[in-house]
């Protein structure tokens, strides 16, 4: 079982899956952790996992020197550590890009864990083509200059419904995203283990013949 932050971040990857982490999430009590239907892996085979680093933007209608559209982004994706996840709020900014092919090869160099939004990304065939797990609710060609601008990070936020602090756990895969408060994340992440293991059981007995009822009343997992 993980005993620090590190340790569970692999388990993650070599082990869990995104319902197991959300029903242990229930079992703690926190049942709003998944953000909305819509947020999606923009490559399924890509599955994300990382420490957030949660970003603000707001709309914008014009540049300038002073306004400066890419400057605290820049300075976001620059500061990344190894394994953490930009995850930009864009409060329903849809029809902008505030990610694309060189934040993502940026971060991918850092060794980020990936990128989530609840906006849109665009270079979507490059970023495919790196490897670079990516999570949006869709795609355009429009970029943020002119439009949009991250005015804040490393601050509370929201996205997709979803309470979001930096240094929260970040996991998803083709089910869809799940969000695990840092406070919880090692205790969470070992129980969702944990979890895992039983159902592995499960699976064999159902395997074997046996009933749901009669499994569900031994183990208590469905």
């Amino acid at each position: 079982m993980p005993t620090t932050v590190h340790d569970a971040i692999e388990s993650c990857r070599s082990e869990l899956y995104a319902a197991v982490l959300s029903d242990t999430l229930d079992r703690h009590g926190l049942y709003n952790q998944s953000p909305r239907a819509g947020m999606r892996l923009l490559d399924v085979s890509k599955p994300l996992c990382g420490l957030a680093r949660v970003g603000i933007y707001m709309p914008v209608y014009h540049d300038s020197e002073e306004l400066d559209v890419y400057g605290e982004e820049i300075d976001l994706v620059d500061s990344l550590q190894p394994n953490e996840v930009p995850v930009l709020a864009c409060h329903g900014l849809a029809h902008i890009a505030p990610w694309g092919e060189l934040l993502s090869t940026r971060a991918q160099v850092l060794k980020a864990g990936g990128f989530v939004t609840d906006g849109s990304v665009r270079d979507a065939r490059m970023i495919r083509e790196m490897g670079f797990p990516v999570v949006c609710a869709g795609t355009t060609p429009v970029d943020t200059k002119y439009r949009g601008k991250l005015v804040l990070y490393d601050v509370p936020g929201k996205i997709g419904g979803v309470d979001v602090n930096s240094g929260d756990l970040i996991f998803a895969d083709e089910d869809g995203t799940v969000i695990v408060p840092r406070a919880l994340i090692v205790d969470v992440v070992g129980a969702a283990l944990a979890k895992v293991r039983a159902e592995t059981t499960v699976r064999n007995e159902l395997a074997a013949g046996e009933s749901l009822r009669t499994i569900f009343t031994r183990h208590r997992i469905l």
